[in-house]
């Protein structure tokens, strides 16, 4: 046997491995609140819960030259202005279709730079993401974002404290329509969206597939119709997050 699996590890090895322990934890708390029946009993304003009478209908992931007009061309049939979660990664690329979305009077909110699971950031990291694609929003559309939406809809310690600084509001969804998926449909996506939708509800959607199976946007768009009907037939308006009425303190999760 090797002798030196037989020595004792020492008591300053033990706390440094118990530090660490804590500093993992404390970095990886926030991501809890990716539990959605948590999120919406738990931290209700971090969920998006809103107006009662109002759903706030977002999109992720955009703006993509080849899927996000279409959503535009729908939404303007429709006259409904809606939230668009940008990657700043794809704004830099599709300049036009960001100016676009602003000049429909849609609101512009942050995504981050690229699509990356914010556990995987440091401190740092985590603050350039944010602040590259709020500075490159600002610089394309004009406007100033007040939102925030990991990827994944998975929050960190870092990416809340590089939020805060920023001025950005983190907020998730209440329901979504698993529209990214290869076996989703227009028919599954509108079924998925609407089974427990109910006034106050903020609505997560994809108007790209850049992170999504191919061509996954089609059964969005195709989705989008009959749930903007229902939503209406029931009495509820449809709109922006900055129509639904949530705290801009909904970061402390």
């Amino acid at each position: 046997m090797n002798a030196a699996r037989l020595r004792p590890v020492r008591r300053g090895s033990r706390a440094a491995v118990a530090a660490a322990g804590l500093l993992a934890a404390a970095h990886a708390a926030p991501a809890i609140t990716s539990i959605g029946p948590l999120r919406r009993r738990s931290f209700p304003a971090l969920a998006g819960v809103g107006d009662p009478g109002h759903v706030a209908l977002t999109f992720d992931d955009g703006p993509d030259p080849r899927s996000t007009p279409a959503f535009l061309a729908a939404l303007r049939e429709y006259e409904v202005t809606a939230t668009f979660f940008l990657l700043g990664r794809m704004l830099t690329e599709a300049p036009n279709v960001g100016r676009e979305l602003a000049d429909a009077g849609h609101e512009i909110a942050v995504h981050g730079w690229a699509h990356r699971c914010m556990l995987l950031r440091g401190p740092a990291a985590a603050y350039d993401d944010l602040a590259r694609a709020v500075e490159t929003i600002v610089a394309v559309t004009g406007t100033v974002p007040r939102w925030y939406r990991p990827p994944y809809g998975v929050l960190s310690a870092p990416a809340l404290r590089a939020a805060r600084r920023l001025g950005l509001t983190p907020v998730l969804w209440t329901n979504w329509g698993r529209d990214w998926t290869r076996a989703a449909t227009p028919a599954s996506v509108l079924a998925t969206v609407t089974r427990d939708l109910d006034g106050g509800a903020t609505v997560l959607l994809h108007d790209s597939d850049c992170t999504s199976a191919p061509e996954s946007w089609r059964n969005t768009l195709g989705a989008l119709p009959p749930l903007l009907d229902e939503v209406r037939d029931r009495g509820l308006a449809v709109g922006p997050l900055r129509d639904h009425g949530l705290p801009m303190s909904a970061a402390t999760a």
